[in-house]
């Protein structure tokens, strides 16, 4: 540990809830504080409050996405040694290139695992980094369902709203606003196993991205999105 009486700071900067809890959640057997934001200009703040040792980023956010974000961390002397590792649902060739370029030590790809964070984490910050943490006492197999549960919960409860804002920015035809609701859902359900959400979101943003395609194939696809949640909920119900 490089600290005796102060536990490693790790900031996670992410407009998806379900993302940040998850990572809080997965990293709970170190002892290490997990700080979080919703957004790049929060997260650019935190970062030079709080010094953190490493940085998670997302790249698609509102107000500083993740590489212009990226830019100006390294541009500035308190924070352009920190290292980031890029999580993100967008890891085609295009947005690799860009956060290695921007600065990135890493780039790994929604939906997340705890095998995954751990591997990274040690990568960038030495090979025994997390085993060299001091631990704390190891979450039942109870507790880690209870978990899981939790933000599975948080999730679906979250659904009626995810639902208007997109029926918002169909009505509206707000291809940015649907963008970054269908960007948060891919990531946050995929993480906790609602894959079949994960996989429409995934076809909506390439309807974005096929030249044929028509905001009647993106609308009818966020259909589907609403038929998911639809079943979700009811499952919930009986």
């Amino acid at each position: 540990m490089e600290f005796d009486n102060e536990k490693v700071k790790i900031l996670v900067i992410d407009d998806a809830d379900i993302i940040r809890n998850s990572l809080k959640k997965f990293l709970s057997e170190y002892d290490l504080e997990v700080v979080t934001c919703n957004d790049g200009l929060e997260g650019l703040q935190k970062a030079l409050e709080i010094k953190p040792k490493l940085i998670f980023l997302d790249l698609l956010m509102p107000n500083l996405d993740g590489i212009r974000l990226l830019r100006v961390f390294k541009v500035m002397e308190e924070l352009k040694y920190i290292p980031v590792i890029v999580i993100s649902g967008h890891t085609d060739k295009t947005n690799v290139l860009a956060a290695m370029e921007a600065g990135a030590e890493r780039i790994v790809s929604k939906p997340l695992t705890k095998e995954i964070l751990v591997r990274n984490i040690n990568d960038v910050l030495g090979g025994n980094f997390l085993s060299n943490t001091k631990k704390i006492q190891h979450l039942s197999n109870i507790e880690k369902d209870q978990m899981s549960k939790e933000l599975r919960k948080y999730f679906v409860n979250s659904l009626s709203h995810k639902r208007e804002t997109l029926k918002q920015a169909i009505d509206n035809k707000n291809k940015e606003l649907l963008q970054l609701v269908v960007h948060e859902l891919k990531g946050s359900s995929g993480t906790i196993g609602f894959n079949n959400i994960s996989e429409i979101c995934r076809e909506v943003e390439d309807t974005f991205h096929t030249p044929q395609s028509s905001w009647e194939d993106t609308r009818k696809k966020c259909e589907e999105l609403f038929t998911c949640f639809k079943n979700i909920e009811l499952s919930l119900v009986k």
